[in-house]
């Protein structure tokens, strides 16, 4: 058995291109940033926006 068959019955998979596009720490900052300045309270609809849209899938912006 190849490296490659035992990689795919355990489930580990290439790295998908999003995973380089983002370091959390980084986003994770940008987006506290945006709730600083936007004056965005945790829970509100605009919270969830802001941190569970995928604009890079989707290509919605999480705020205006």
């Amino acid at each position: 058995m190849t490296l490659d068959e035992l990689k795919s019955l355990a489930g580990i998979k290439q790295k998908s291109p999003c995973m380089d596009m983002e370091n959390i720490s980084h986003t994770g900052t940008e987006k506290a940033e945006i709730m600083r300045k936007k004056n965005i309270q945790p829970g509100t609809d605009e919270w969830f926006k802001l941190w569970f849209s995928k604009p890079y899938l989707t290509g919605e912006k999480p705020t205006d």
